[in-house]
């Protein structure tokens, strides 16, 4: 392969994987090579390669002789996926209150405001990518690659469940809110409070899931 048919699958992936997180492209639905080779104007080939990238990082399920789906999650590998989320970001949590310098505390406190406008606004899907940078924030302030790749690899297969999450009545200004918390916790180097604080915000059960269930059903039936 060479380096402009990779880079061109690697856009492609980039721009599949988009519009897998934001709905367009929904858990379960087929994904035709040639309706989407000409969507982006491109041929079989490129899409062929995005295709298997996104089925090496969970994104996409490639059956044999039948093609490739948006991979589908159960509600009970959901929780616990939201489960595993949950504790990597306690671990980035616990690592940043140690670790960021106030250069790094003054970024997170901006990553932070950014989504205060798109809270006032009421705008879900604009939180959900400043959400994103905030979280992504916490990774980096960990100070561990590891750590950090896991949680964004893991943080890659549930953005599209974390985006509905966000849909629901009041969950932006509750995220919003659960943020500041744990950004003073970090700031004031409390590790412990820091991880938890973050770990309940990840967490979903009770009414949470039950929320999030709903939110899957209607978008089943909006296929």
């Amino acid at each position: 392969m060479t380096d402009n048919t990779q880079t061109r699958s690697e856009t492609l992936r980039e721009q599949i994987e988009e519009m897998i997180a934001v709905g367009t492209l929904k858990p379960g639905q087929h994904l035709d090579e040639t309706v989407l080779a000409e969507r982006f104007g491109v041929s079989r080939t490129p899409i062929r390669e995005a295709l298997i990238q996104l089925a090496s990082m969970g994104i996409v399920v490639i059956r044999p002789r039948r093609g490739a789906i948006v991979a589908e999650i159960g509600p009970q590998q959901l929780i616990e996926m939201f489960e595993v989320m949950a504790e990597l970001e306690a671990m980035c949590a616990r690592l940043a209150a140690r670790r960021m310098s106030p250069v790094e505390h003054a970024v997170l406190m901006a990553t932070h405001l950014a989504c205060k406008q798109a809270r006032d606004d009421a705008d879900s899907d604009a939180y959900f990518y400043k959400n994103e940078e905030f979280h992504q924030q916490i990774y980096i302030g960990s100070k561990n690659t590891f750590l950090e790749e896991q949680a964004r690899a893991l943080q890659r297969r549930l953005r599209p469940y974390r985006r509905l999450q966000l849909r629901v009545r009041n969950r932006v200004t509750a995220s919003f809110e659960e943020h500041g918390a744990v950004v003073d916790a970090i700031i004031e180097g409390k590790g412990d409070l820091a991880a938890e604080l973050l770990r309940q915000h990840i967490m979903i059960q009770g009414q949470r899931f039950s929320d999030l269930v709903a939110s899957l059903s209607a978008l089943a039936s909006e296929a």
